[in-house]
């Protein structure tokens, strides 16, 4: 590499600098004329400059040498030719890259070397707080015996391991937003397992008003007599799995026998080859694939006294048979009015020539969650070409029941295609599959104009949904749990799953098509919201029953306990003054006020017992005859508070 021509010639003899004139250590010529008169104005500048390090933005670079603090001799050029740092010869860039990579470093050591110190002090700083604590609180235990250095350590550590936990909670969680930072915590062992499982607040403002006999629901099931709980199956409500629960999930005397690879379970009575349950996984489809309401009540109980005598599934003519005798029965008494179905009326039907009781179940959903799935359902081939749609002894013709597809199935069928089909009965299936079809004409839409029948129909289904035994909602799966427990008094062995994630929820819909299927679904829609109101406002009275029963309950036995510890204290008082009566028998008892005071206390308390004793006897047999327990006013003073207040909330 070729040197700078004021470098070359440095390599002659060196230059003996005039007295008093400052050292150079580059070639003049790179000095500009200014910077020559301020270095020769100013001696001492340039070896100041010289010994503070190169200028701002110049490294000394790799080989440079520190620059010692001696005076400055007088140096020829090859000397400043040596001390001129191998960095300044680099490019440019190079320079600068390398110098900001030589800044990081020295922060980042500035910073370890700061952090190393801090962490020192306070150290140093906590040793000394700790001391004078341990100073404080254990200065008199070591006055009396001296603690041992070991001990010291261990509640050193223990010390240290509380601060380290506190401010670990600090960071998980901060403020009193964390659940182990409220007392809540501590005083409830158990969270409350029926709380609202959609988010919204448990106490809501109800837009029905609704008897006690609408709310409270307890059936006397007696499932060693005649009782059948009979199950309406609506497609696509989570009533497969409610089935399942009802067949493998509930503690009984004689569980359900379910063989591995078979669909059905057989659900005996106890000491009986009866079914109590009437439902797909009992008893199969005996009255057609998803039977509604009109096809059960002419169904079941023709099926259930059939097999009694005859030990065999109906074949489906035979279903034909049935529904057939059951519909001429039916016109033997016409009644084409929404009274039809009035809890007289249901409660006759719901009774066989065998004498068994029929109580009616059924899960409902949300109706756009549920037509969507059943649109999903259909995509997949899902047909129901099974259902018989059989109303006053009749299947519907093809005119009065178009298909909306043509082949074997409707597979692959987009939502709009699924939308645009006017016989689609998947529009309103809810309210259909739960109304009392003879009182429009069945699938016959001629009978009356069309606003008329969606009345019929509404004003129907929330009748037959009212007085049913029991009704479920999809959305609720813990309630639904509880409310049929309290019902039929039978319990679950496992708690039902909240399944918020379905094949409904995975369908992505903008608000144009979410408004036309609560359009196509208008009836279901406000059913739903009957329905849901009415299923809440039934948990809630249950559970103020509940609990007023339980605080009941409690007050009873401290009365107990206490008229009990009373009358053992009056008792043995009496038997002391009873035996210093008889070692004194001279004295009159009735000089003795207090004895005769104690006497009557006693015997007020023993009364009291007794009639408590009676008043819990009424109380379990009121409980064994709900009818007796309707009546009775006093019975129901603990929950009518719960229709005063919807009437305040209204």
């Amino acid at each position: 590499m070729a040197l700078p021509a004021c470098e070359a010639r440095a390599l002659g003899p060196p230059l003996q600098p005039e007295r008093g004139a400052p050292a150079r250590t580059t070639c003049p010529r790179r000095h500009s004329r200014v910077e020559a008169e301020l270095a020769a104005s100013r001696p001492g500048a340039v070896a100041a400059s010289v010994r503070a390090g190169p200028p701002r933005g110049v490294s000394r670079g790799f080989n440079s040498q520190p620059l010692l603090d001696e005076p400055l001799k007088a140096s020829s050029s090859v000397a400043g030719a040596a001390r001129t740092p191998l960095f300044a010869l680099l490019p440019r860039g190079r320079r600068r890259r390398m110098h900001d990579l030589r800044r990081r470093w020295d922060l980042g050591s500035l910073c370890r070397a700061l952090l190393t110190r801090g962490l020192a002090a306070l150290g140093h700083s906590l040793k000394h707080v700790l001391g004078a604590i341990f100073s404080k609180i254990f200065g008199p235990l070591a006055s009396v015996g001296n603690m041992d250095e070991k001990s010291n350590k261990l509640l050193l550590a223990l010390v240290m391991l509380f601060l380290f936990a506190v401010i670990v909670l600090q960071y998980v969680c901060p403020g009193t937003e964390c659940q182990l930072l409220r007392l809540q915590a501590f005083s409830s062992p158990m969270p409350d397992p029926y709380r609202s499982e959609d988010e919204s607040s448990a106490r809501f403002v109800p837009r029905y008003n609704f008897s006690r006999g609408d709310l409270l629901r307890k059936v006397d099931f007696d499932i060693k007599g005649d009782d059948l709980i009979v199950f309406l199956h609506i497609q696509k409500t989570g009533g497969t799995t409610f089935g399942r629960h009802l067949v493998r999930n509930i503690q009984l005397e004689q569980p359900c026998e379910c063989r591995v690879g078979q669909k059905k379970c057989t659900c005996h009575r106890p000491g009986k080859r009866e079914t109590w349950l009437f439902s797909r996984f009992s008893t199969g489809w005996s009255c057609g694939l998803h039977a509604d309401w009109t096809e059960l009540t002419s169904c079941v109980p023709a099926v259930v006294d059939g097999k009694r005598d005859a030990r065999l599934r109906p074949s489906r003519w035979r279903i034909f048979q049935i529904l057939d005798a059951a519909s001429k029965d039916r016109r033997g008494s016409p009644n084409t009015n929404p009274g039809a179905n009035s809890p007289s009326s249901t409660k006759a039907r719901n009774a066989s020539k065998s004498g068994k009781n029929f109580h009616y179940i059924t899960i409902l959903r949300d109706p756009v969650s549920r037509y969507l799935s059943e649109w999903r359902h259909v995509q997949r081939g899902a047909t129901w070409k099974a259902s018989l749609h059989v109303c006053d002894g009749r299947p519907p013709t093809s005119e009065e029941l178009p298909s909306c597809y043509t082949g074997d199935d409707w597979s692959g069928c987009p939502l709009k295609e699924f939308m645009d089909c006017p016989y689609n009965l998947a529009n309103n299936r809810q309210v259909r599959m739960l109304s009392d079809l003879t009182l429009v004409g069945c699938y016959n839409l001629s009978v009356m104009p069309e606003k008329q029948r969606n009345k019929v129909l509404l004003e129907s289904a929330k009748s037959n949904l009212k007085h049913m035994a029991f009704f479920g909602l999809t959305e609720f799966q813990r309630k639904t749990q509880y409310l049929f427990e309290k019902t039929f008094n039978m319990n679950f062995i496992s708690p039902f799953t909240q399944y918020n994630t379905t094949r409904a929820s995975s369908v992505e819909i903008n608000e144009e098509i979410q408004k036309r299927i609560e359009g196509l679904n208008f009836l279901d829609m406000e059913l739903y919201s009957y329905a849901k109101d009415l299923f809440l406002q039934r948990y809630q009275f249950m559970r103020q029953k509940e609990h007023q029963e339980a605080r009941q309950k409690r007050q009873e036995q401290r009365k107990f306990l206490k008229g009990r510890f009373l009358q053992t204290h009056f008792q043995s008082q009496g038997q002391s003054q009873s035996q210093s009566q008889s070692q004194n028998p001279s004295q009159n008892p009735s000089q003795n006020p207090n004895l005769n005071a104690n006497q009557n206390v006693t015997q007020n308390l023993i009364q009291n017992l007794t009639q408590n004793s009676s008043q819990k006897e009424n109380r379990e047999s009121q409980k064994q005859n709900p009818g007796q327990e309707q009546s009775d006013g006093s019975a129901s003073n603990g929950t009518s508070d719960y229709i005063g207040s919807v009437e305040k909330w209204r």
